[in-house]
């Protein structure tokens, strides 16, 4: 059955406008105007019906950020309805001091329940930092019974600005679970968050368990959530990230939801699909995926290009490794002496992924060898279900 939309909206957050004109405003008034630009070139459906920024839209929560902020979203058409929630860093300099001036500048709450298309969106702001009281438990506990008791079949669209621990990539270091127990009771929720700045365009950035979940990247820097890398989490050039997700549904329930990289104005090269909101039983994008047995492997013509080799320091490029469904997620370079098959080095970092516009090759710099020794490296392919690759491998000489 084709798929033919009655709703349209964008997903973001982590935008983090600055007391000053950044390139964080510039990326948020492009994905606004890309929302409408890429919803007039569909054949039939050409509206954006709602901009959904799910937290930390400012760096510091003052009254220059919230008001250039809205300064921002302003410019939407009369047809997209807009929807803030708050987070940590609106509450940096005290929460009840955020909230005032978020009313005052924004003329709407924090918590917000919108029937949108005949669509239910509940958007929940923290406290405590990114912390979920009782009062506010309770209070999305009575919105989306409501939203259920309206059609039990229907995706429920649910925004909070931390993720729910333990779903998507991102959560583990950025989650929280105190909503947990309440959201479990509802598989047709569709939950977008953000937080961690992860890339959503990493196949773990959506999950699906007892509902399904999305993180929604960042307009500011990317982080990652793996604890090996030779850099940290922070990635280099991590301030090259625009992202979005903009989400499609039609009148039979199902959902389509399109990462999109503002920088290069590109679709990521695929859609997540869900088919039956309501149904656990048909959910695609569960941790069964961590069974796959897809794994990563080098063309033919991949090689190490040994650049410069000198009595302390081999310089390398390094070629890309491909899999059958995903991107790859990092590598593994191994430095071994070839005479004692001493391990030397061992050196993890990321494939640079998160761009669409992802290089082909690396350059790399092994330093602190021993002159006149000669070392096998040998480089491993990871993907992001922990499939590893078989090594390519070179050995030369130092100086």
């Amino acid at each position: 059955m084709a798929f033919n939309p009655v709703l349209r909206f964008v997903a973001l957050s982590d935008v983090h406008y600055k007391d000053y004109p950044s390139v964080e405003r510039e990326r948020m008034s492009r994905a606004i105007s890309l929302g409408y630009e890429l919803s007039e070139k569909h054949p039939d459906y050409k509206r954006l019906d709602a901009l959904f920024v799910v937290g930390d839209f400012t760096d510091r929560g003052t009254f220059e950020q919230m008001t250039a902020f809205y300064d921002t979203i302003s410019k939407a058409r009369s047809e997209t309805q807009t929807v803030v929630s708050l987070a940590s860093h609106e509450f940096s300099r005290g929460e009840n001091e955020a909230l005032e001036r978020f009313s005052s500048i924004f003329g709407t709450e924090p918590d917000t329940h919108k029937v949108i298309n005949g669509f239910h969106f509940i958007s929940l702001s923290t406290t405590n930092g990114c912390r979920f009281s009782d009062k506010k438990i309770n209070w999305a506990r009575q919105q989306l019974e409501a939203a259920a008791a309206d059609d039990p079949k229907k995706p429920i669209f649910f925004f909070q600005h931390p993720h729910i621990s333990d779903t998507v990539y991102g959560s583990i270091n950025w989650g929280e679970d105190e909503l947990y127990a309440t959201l479990m009771d509802y598989p047709q929720i569709i939950n977008f968050s953000g937080h961690s700045h992860a890339p959503i365009n990493d196949p773990r950035s959506i999950h699906q368990k007892h509902f399904t979940c999305l993180g929604t990247g960042s307009l500011s820097y990317f982080e990652l959530d793996e604890f090996d890398k030779i850099y940290g989490t922070v990635p280099p050039k991590a301030d090259e990230c625009a992202q979005m997700l903009i989400v499609e549904a039609d009148a039979e329930n199902r959902v389509r939801i399109y990462p999109y990289d503002i920088l290069t104005e590109h679709y990521f090269p695929f859609v997540w699909e869900i088919d039956e909101p309501s149904n656990p039983l048909s959910f695609k994008y569960t941790d069964k995926r961590y069974k796959t047995c897809d794994v990563p492997y080098f063309p033919k013509e991949a090689q190490i290009i040994i650049e410069d080799c000198d009595s302390d320091s081999i310089d390398l490029i390094l070629p890309q490794a491909k899999t059958n469904k995903d991107y790859v997620n990092s590598y593994m370079l191994c430095v071994k002496e070839t005479e004692s098959g001493r391990i030397c080095r061992q050196i993890s970092f990321w494939s640079e992924y998160y761009f669409y516009d992802m290089p082909d090759t690396f350059s790399y710099s092994i330093t602190a060898l021993k002159p006149k020794t000669e070392y096998e490296i040998s480089l491993f392919a990871e993907s992001f279900w922990h499939t590893t690759s078989a090594p390519l491998s070179v050995i030369t000489t130092t100086k």
